[in-house]
């Protein structure tokens, strides 16, 4: 199993989603946050005064799916998470040794 964390464009959430769903991946945690790559913040106005904003708002997407799945996964989140500019975002993967559903205590893939 891989846990697949993506980190986007806040108003390219919805789009993500909805690729993730058409491909089966249904339980997802997504949690806004702020941060910066090589695009690094952008010049703010807050009541007449300039000041560089170092932290930009991002949204990070994850979920835990089968390796079977993955490319699929990898896929949707980056065809729809694209916008071809700057700022795009990253997709990190991570091997998931073991998943367990605390409701029945179903273990790895039959507890996604």
């Amino acid at each position: 199993m891989k846990k697949i964390e993506a980190i986007i464009q806040p108003f390219r959430l919805d789009d993500v989603m909805n690729a993730l769903w058409e491909i089966g991946v249904e339980g997802m945690t997504v949690t806004e946050v702020k941060g910066h790559g090589r695009q690094s913040g952008h010049p703010v106005v807050y009541r007449g005064q300039e000041y560089q904003a170092d932290l930009l708002h991002k949204t990070k997407v994850e979920v835990v799916v089968g390796d079977s799945d993955c490319d699929a996964a990898i896929t949707a989140i980056s065809k729809a998470a694209r916008t071809g500019h700057a700022g795009d975002g990253k997709i990190f993967v991570i091997d998931m040794p073991e998943v367990i559903r605390i409701r029945n205590l179903q273990r790895n893939e039959a507890a996604l």
